[in-house]
Order: C-alpha cells, then sequence, then structure tokens
C-alpha cells in the first residue's frame, strides 16, 4: 500500500533574520513540476534584486520528484537542506523558496545549512497541514436503466466522482481511498443488484477525511 503524506492547503510565507542577513521562505502547494518552476519564477520576479533565491520541490506521495537548488550559494548548504527538511516532515507536492538579502555577515556553510533548513522548518511549524492518504481509481460501468440512481447517489457520497462517460453504457470513474475500497465495492454492487462492472486501477491521493 502506498503511503500517506502531507501537503499544504494554500502558501505560507515567513521571514527570519540571522546575522543581518534576511531569509524569506514561501511554501506553496503544487501539483506539478511544472507549477514548482512557474512558482519558483515567481518569486524571482517579486524578489529580482534578493542575493538568492533558493529552491526544493517534492512532487507526489509515493516515489515523488524531488529536486533541490542552490541559486549560487555554495553547493548542498541551501537548496539540499530544505529539500531534506521537507522530507524529513512528510511533506509531497509543495514547493519551497527560501529569498536571501544578503546582510554583510558570512555564515559558513555550517551556518547557511542551518540557516535555510530552518527557514523552511519554521515556516512549517506555522502551516496548516492536510493529510493526503493513497486511493484508487475504480472503473464502474452499468446500463442506463441504472445509472441515474447510481450517479445521484454517487454524489452525496464521500466517493469522488472523476470522470462520467455515456455510451451504450454509462462509464464512471471514482476515486476511493483504499481504506474504504472494500467497503465502496460491497456498496456498489448492492446498489445495482450485482449488475456493475468494476475494474481497481491507478493510485491516487486525496485528502484524508
Amino acid at each position: 500500500m502506498a503511503a500517506p503524506y502531507l501537503t499544504l492547503e494554500d502558501v505560507i510565507e515567513h521571514e527570519t533574520e540571522i546575522k543581518r542577513s534576511r531569509f524569506i521562505c514561501a511554501i506553496a502547494p503544487v501539483a506539478s513540476e511544472e507549477a514548482a518552476r512557474e512558482f519558483l519564477a515567481e518569486r524571482r520576479r517579486l524578489y529580482g534584486d534578493a542575493t538568492h533565491n533558493c529552491s526544493a520541490y517534492v512532487i507526489g506521495g509515493d516515489r515523488p520528484a524531488q529536486k533541490a537548488d542552490d541559486d549560487g550559494e555554495p553547493g548542498g548548504t541551501a537548496g539540499v537542506p530544505m529539500l531534506e527538511t521537507l522530507l524529513r516532515r512528510g511533506l509531497g507536492d509543495v514547493v519551497a523558496v527560501v529569498t536571501r538579502y544578503y546582510g554583510g555577515v558570512k555564515l559558513g556553510a555550517g551556518g547557511l545549512v542551518r540557516a535555510y533548513g530552518s527557514a523552511v522548518g519554521k515556516t512549517l511549524d506555522l502551516a496548516e497541514l492536510v493529510a493526503m492518504v493513497p486511493a484508487r481509481i475504480v472503473s464502474v460501468t452499468v446500463d442506463h436503466l441504472r445509472a441515474g440512481r447510481l450517479e445521484n447517489d454517487l454524489r452525496v457520497s464521500p466517493y469522488e466522482i472523476r470522470e462520467v462517460v455515456y455510451g451504450a453504457e454509462v462509464g464512471f470513474r471514482v476515486a476511493v481511498r483504499e481504506t474504504d475500497l472494500a467497503g465502496f465495492l460491497d456498496w456498489v454492487a448492492t446498489l445495482t443488484a450485482g449488475r456493475a462492472i468494476l475494474e481497481t486501477g491507478e493510485t491516487v491521493y486525496l485528502g484524508e477525511t
């Protein structure tokens, strides 16, 4: 079974000062690497006069895509500790950008690692995190006679309709949390008098109820 992870509902920002250097951290929920890059580009436009705009992102929960960028800081002193903080906290589908305005006092490699890692950690301390749990996409195929009632019942259920396709029969793609999967299959079988064709497909993630 795939593992759950945490994410954010909205962007959160926090600023700290260490030896006169300003560290402005922004962490945002993102669904793809492209969205992470777009958020980074937006922060670089907003803070184009900053000394550095370092970043890290984790996309997905199971075998996530990851990237860290030091943006000119000594190698491994910025993006990596940021990424390690996100992973240690169990985050996924997030991007963190730490903007630094140099204050004239060098922090050294160890000081930079601590500064960038703590900038992300302190920002996460202020965030409202959402648990994302593994779910499966279930394809449900029924005849038109039973489709109307099934759709109505699905829309008021805890299950999430992803797609409805009308043809010779009606097909539903429904996201079902893995912990609810057995109950869902029984529920549909009962509702359709065993006439539905059910097929379990790929893993996705849904917010924990």
